[in-house]
């Protein structure tokens, strides 16, 4: 008999990988550009507000602290020893388009500065004990069916902030990710795709 299909909870979920589509991949992983900007609030900032808190796998937050430490240690001194010695040597001149763009370099490193600080302000590291394998949760591991396709692929559920389809890395506010949050194995489950309607069977869920 075929598992009963759930409707789909407004929580997180995951889905497969196609290299050739990176519009489902992006539908798929949830992997934003320009986080936090615009009206929408990011998960960040959501998490901030309610107290809930952003939880990180320790593989992420390690991925971001090192994003952090590179970015303030190496890459800003860099930008600023850049402009320094250039307006010291007069290599740049007030309609300059090289000024112009490590300046914009500049201040595209401050702002993913400020991201991060914002991230790890209200971020907390899984207790990798504490993942969940009788339903699918943050940082589950989940093995899943693809009936079109007749194989299984493995997903990571986890905030978006660490999102990252060349790693299985599942976004959980990606449509996968929400409709797979709290199912169980054997389960199935069903996502709105931009290639239309799409069936998985979770197999199993493993930290």
């Amino acid at each position: 008999m075929e598992p009963t299909e759930h409707p789909i909870r407004l929580t997180p979920s995951s889905n497969r990988l196609d290299e050739t589509n990176f519009k489902e991949n992006s539908f798929r992983y949830g992997k934003r550009a320009n986080r936090g900007i615009g009206k929408n609030m990011s998960e960040t900032e959501v998490a901030r507000e309610s107290g809930q808190g952003l939880f990180l796998t320790p593989e992420g937050f390690a991925t971001l602290h090192a994003e952090l430490d590179n970015l303030t240690m190496v890459k800003r001194p860099e930008i600023a020893e850049r402009i320094r010695e250039s307006l010291q040597h007069g290599e740049f001149s007030d309609d300059n388009s090289e000024l112009d763009e490590v300046k914009f370099e500049q201040a595209f490193v401050e702002n993913r500065i400020g991201e991060l600080k914002a991230i790890f302000s209200g971020a907390s590291v899984m207790d990798v004990t504490q993942i969940p394998t009788d339903h699918v949760g943050m940082g589950s591991l989940v093995t899943i069916n693809d009936p079109e396709f007749g194989d299984d692929f493995v997903v990571r559920l986890v905030a978006s902030v660490e999102a990252n389809p060349d790693k299985d890395l599942l976004s959980s506010e990606s449509p996968m990710g929400l409709a797979m949050f709290g199912k169980v194995a054997g389960d199935t489950f069903v996502v709105d795709a931009p290639g239309g309607v799409k069936k998985y069977k979770i197999n199993s869920i493993s930290r």
